[in-house]
């Protein structure tokens, strides 16, 4: 029951990147008719991201008060009004008021599936199905590219935003059918539980945000995703303009191979996942087998820089592509960590936490993009990212400590 609990996570992990990708894909667009700088295209995502921000640390509070299930359906039906309100956009201003709407639903989704997955899923197999439920993000980039562009060049704008805006309005009939919590589910057999419930027992007892960021666990995990997950969002929020405008890329080539990184990106968040999973079944620490698959997806995403420097527009997508791979099996093996080394009720608020340092790190990363594109170019800014998720893995690996839970001492 819980592989299936984990594809429903997968699917609104897949709903709501194509939701968040849908403006970016038609940037080239939304900039030729409203007239657009790229510092104004990169205020549309800031706007998003401060909401983003501010709704990680509520959310993961929320679905440690509420529950899962109230959260995600929250969460789910907030950002799918938004997303199909977009239709009804009519300039620059109303794209900021609904991305703010569409980045407090969104945000709920991380915290919320790290929640879910401690407590569907033992130690040995949560960062396998974090990894199932982070290729949603990849999957969601796959579809949405050819997805958004043929509604785009069929219908045109209005009609893709209903369109992917109502797809999660559908999500959400699977999840209050099919969804509860293991100990009240009506399908779940004993023996599953029991797998489930494997490893140390802990007394649940509600744990405050002030108590969490005593933790340097906590902190070791906030500044990391400060520092490296502006990796991904340079390339979730700029990839198909930086194709257009610096690559040469037309809108049917976007369609076409925009998606290609998005493909690695998922190899990536599985196969970081699963060799996690593997090296811990095979005797080594949660401690060493998750720093050996977090610092190998480090050396991946320095191919970052090639990409900045080469003239080969192919080239630079197959380096885009690398850096993709590393980022998704990185982020899926940090993601676990809340639940390797907290309680679960204060997992889904040690994500939201981290959510909040990814939030900041990128929102000061997509203003300076902005800037520095309209002034120089993407060169620096494709250099600064490579280099600095560098500094965000040492940081968690020294301010972090061994990965243990905290009850360990």
């Amino acid at each position: 029951m819980r592989w299936w609990i984990i594809g429903l996570i997968f699917l609104a992990t897949l709903i709501n990147f194509i939701d968040r990708l849908t403006v970016s894909i038609l940037g080239p667009v939304i900039m030729a008719q409203l007239q657009l700088t790229n510092s104004q295209f990169g205020s549309i995502t800031t706007w998003f991201l401060v909401a983003y921000t501010i709704s990680q640390g509520l959310s993961g509070k929320l679905y440690d008060r509420i529950g899962s299930k109230r959260g995600f359906t929250i969460s789910v039906l907030v950002w799918s009004i938004a997303a199909s309100a977009h239709a009804f956009a009519r300039g620059l201003t109303d794209l900021r008021v609904l991305r703010v709407v569409l980045g407090l639903g969104e945000a709920g989704n991380w915290p919320g599936a790290a929640k879910v997955i401690a407590e569907w899923f033992p130690i040995r197999e949560r960062a396998f199905a974090m990894g199932i439920f982070n290729s949603g993000v990849a999957v969601g980039n796959i579809v949405a590219f050819p997805l958004v562009t043929w509604l785009q060049l069929q219908f045109g704008w209005k009609t893709t935003f209903l369109v992917t805006g109502g797809l999660g309005f559908g999500w959400l009939l699977l999840w209050l059918r099919f969804y509860d919590a293991p100990e009240r589910h009506p399908a779940l057999m004993k023996n599953e539980y029991a797998l489930i419930k494997e490893g140390p027992v802990v007394v649940p007892r509600s744990v405050g945000w002030r108590q969490l960021l005593e933790y340097r666990q906590t902190w070791a995990i906030v500044l990391a995703r400060f520092l490296t997950d502006p990796v991904w969002w340079l390339y979730i929020t700029w990839l198909p303009v930086y194709l257009y405008s610096a690559r040469g890329f037309n809108l049917k080539e976007i369609g076409l191979f925009g998606w290609l990184p998005y493909v690695t990106a998922d190899a990536g968040s599985l196969l970081g996942g699963y060799l996690s999973g593997r090296l811990i079944a095979r005797g080594w620490s949660v401690d060493r087998a998750r720093k050996t698959l977090i610092a190998t997806a480090a050396v991946f995403m320095l191919a970052g820089i090639p990409a900045a420097l080469t003239a080969d527009r192919m080239v630079a997508l197959g380096c885009i592509a690398c850096v993709t791979f590393g980022f998704q099996a990185w982020i899926n093996n940090v993601q676990t960590i809340p639940s390797d080394v907290f309680p679960g009720e204060a997992v889904a608020s040690v994500a939201g936490l981290g959510g909040v340092g990814a939030g900041l790190g990128a929102i000061l990363f997509t203003m300076t993009t902005g800037y520095v594109v309209d002034h120089y170019s993407y060169v620096p800014i494709r250099v600064s990212a490579a280099l600095l998720q560098i500094l965000g893995t040492a940081i968690l690996f020294t301010v972090g400590g061994r990965i243990r839970g905290v009850h360990e001492g």
